[in-house]
């Protein structure tokens, strides 16, 4: 089934730039035909940009929503300071909170994936009367901890100590590796199927000179990828993986409410990727010990569901959508 995207020069959607907290962020920004009945902010993880929801875009206008779609710090044209304390979900929610302040929004709904789907429930805890209804795409929930873990301890998290090492920045240093190593990221192989990920190692540099393309984006969408993350490099999105420590100190005053019991007392959406290796399904096993409202599904796909079954996501989205968040809201029928 075709299902409609954007492209990075579709007419429905401007790209734009704003000053918060001190930041240079930007952003993508759509607005539907009719009278918006609500906005939207998505937010993407790693290794992706704001356009990694190009699937999604239309779906959204076709239900009178604005979309609002930031390119996270260290990504595209957005500011990608060296040091990690700039990547945190704190100052994540605080400077998506200042664009939603900025464009007079005093309520939204988020969306998220992979990182972006950690940083939306982190916005949640953090600005609680802002946000209205949560999505994520292979993101579970997991409350503040009273004790630091880092998240390597588990199998499917090993590939975040090379990702954090500085090793990988060093070895994919021009257009030509980076071109390699985001086909590698979004499922290429080499001629003798090997990939150049994986979540056990992490990036497998013997590997990059033979990927193959991507199944997933085509030349056109590629070529806007490799220019966008030529911009900075990889320092700025790498950031995030060293980020554990200073989130569990910004949220060491958040523990006490999860400990006693506390919910996310908003409608939220988990959908999970059945062959996702790093963000298995049974991650999201617990989430309805902290949400009262709480909604799952799951999709056939590896960890880039919005891309290899976006008519499957869409629909568990939009259902979900009409059925919960903007019911009894007018919304014109989907493309």
């Amino acid at each position: 089934m075709m299902v409609d995207k954007i492209t990075p020069t579709d007419p429905r959607i401007q790209f734009k730039t704003a000053q918060l907290n001190g930041v240079t962020y930007s952003y993508i920004v759509a607005e539907p035909q009719g009278k918006a009945v609500d906005t939207i902010f998505l937010i993407h993880g790693w290794p992706d940009l704001a356009f990694g929801w190009r699937y999604q875009i239309p779906l959204l206008l076709s239900l009178n929503l604005r979309v609002v779609v930031p390119n996270m710090m260290g990504y595209s044209g957005t500011d990608a300071p060296d040091s990690p304390t700039y990547y945190t979900f704190k100052r994540s929610a605080d400077d998506i909170a200042t664009l939603a302040s900025h464009l007079s929004l005093s309520s939204i709904i988020l969306g998220g994936h992979d990182w972006g789907g950690a940083v939306v429930f982190r916005i949640a805890l953090h600005y609680p009367s802002l946000i209205s209804a949560i999505f994520t795409i292979c993101t579970p929930f997991t409350p503040p901890r009273s004790t630091f873990v880092p998240a390597t301890v588990l199998p499917n998290f090993k590939y975040q100590i090379h990702l954090a090492s500085g090793d990988v920045e060093k070895h994919i240093n021009s257009e030509t590796k980076i071109r390699e190593f985001l086909n590698g990221m979004y499922g290429g192989r080499t001629v003798s199927g090997k990939p150049m990920f994986s979540v056990g190692h992490g990036v497998h540099f013997e590997n990059l000179d033979g990927i193959g393309p991507s199944p997933l984006l085509e030349k056109e969408e590629m070529d806007f990828y490799v220019k966008e993350y030529s911009r900075n490099g990889l320092h700025g999105p790498l950031n995030w993986y060293r980020t554990g420590k200073l989130n569990f100190e910004d949220e060491k005053g958040l523990v006490g409410f999860w400990e006693q019991g506390g919910k996310l007392e908003i409608p939220v959406l988990y959908v999970a990727g059945t062959k996702d290796a790093a963000l298995p399904p049974k991650l999201g096993a617990g989430m309805g010990r902290f949400c009262t409202d709480l909604r799952k599904a799951e999709v056939p796909a590896g960890h880039w569901a919005l891309w290899e079954r976006p008519a499957e996501v869409n629909a568990v989205v939009e259902e979900w959508l009409r059925g919960v968040v903007l019911k009894g809201k007018p919304a014109k029928s989907a493309l």
